[in-house]
């Protein structure tokens, strides 16, 4: 089956395709079963080509950027994964604006901001992942999230058929945007920032970045948050109050620096990932009558 569909997708791209690739090695998590095939467009062009030749065949199509919010079930995934993390890594800047390919990676682009003296990402730049995935879910910290930042942004559909969006159109909310419910495929983002003074926008860098050091697990491999923020509270927060700081499924753990994160301890599976966040979703309702819902994403055959 994989042979078959390497024959078949060898003209729309000039890299490598990968056969039965172990998504563990493509996610922040270092977790994930095997790919049937991925493939690594250079640039948009080769995206369309290899999105036109799936519909072509019928194949499915998973699409992943940097792979910094996902988990990936052990059965891997069927069909086609295309990984956008190594292309569309343009970055022009224009005044008080900056257009970045959706490959940049965010931290990257932060720090691009800075060296123009523009002011409005500094938030970011402890984030993960590439800036595509951080629009895509309006990722956000320290008070700050791409909504505030972002002008416009150009995708492409599942045929290669481009569109356009402002800021309004993205109908920006707490981890969504319209670019999820339309799914679509981020190729570029342009920014709108304000000159800024560059020893305090290095300064409020340094700051965050410090506060990620201590705070976070940066020394096991996680995606990040594991659970979104229920309203009127913080996830760490009800997990460590439900004594969960520790707890473990398998070789999944609940991080004892920061009870919102889980963190793989060196083996763990999908499995055991999704069976402690189910755990931890049913001690914490127990305790506070809280529902937690994941908001890293699940994707992989079940």
């Amino acid at each position: 089956m994989a042979g078959n569909l390497e024959k078949f997708f060898s003209g729309c791209t000039k890299r490598p395709l990968l056969i039965k690739e172990p998504m563990k090695r493509h996610t922040s998590f270092r977790i994930g079963g095997p790919a049937d095939l991925m493939a690594q467009p250079r640039d948009d062009g080769e995206l369309c080509a290899l999105l036109k030749c799936a519909k072509k065949a019928g194949v499915p199509v998973t699409i992943i950027g940097n792979g910094s919010n996902l988990l990936v079930r052990d059965k891997g995934i069927r069909g086609l994964v295309i990984k956008l993390g190594s292309m569309l890594t343009c970055i022009k800047a224009a005044g008080d604006r900056i257009t970045f390919g959706s490959g940049v990676p965010l931290a990257l682009a932060a720090k691009r901001a800075a060296e123009e003296g523009l002011s409005g990402l500094e938030f970011a730049v402890g984030i993960p992942g590439s800036i595509g995935g951080a629009v895509y879910m309006n990722a956000g910290a320290y008070g700050g999230e791409m909504a505030d930042v972002v002008e416009s942004v150009r995708a492409i559909d599942r045929e290669g058929n481009v569109s356009g969006f402002s800021a309004d159109e993205m109908d920006f909310a707490y981890r969504k945007t319209v670019i999820q419910e339309k799914d679509l495929i981020i190729t570029s983002i342009t920014v709108a920032l304000k000159e800024g003074d560059s020893g305090e926008i290095a300064a409020r860098m340094e700051d965050f970045s410090s506060r990620r050091i201590i705070k976070q697990p940066l020394d096991l491999p996680s995606a990040g948050s594991t659970f979104k923020r229920p309203e009127g509270h913080f996830a760490g927060t009800l997990i460590e109050e439900t004594g969960l700081k520790g707890y473990r499924v398998g070789g999944a753990k609940i991080s004892e620096k920061h009870a919102g994160f889980v963190v793989n301890t060196g083996d763990a599976t999908a499995e055991d990932v999704l069976q402690l966040i189910k755990d931890v979703q049913e001690k914490v309702f127990e305790k506070h009558g809280v529902r937690l819902y994941p908001e890293v994403l699940i994707i992989g055959e079940k």
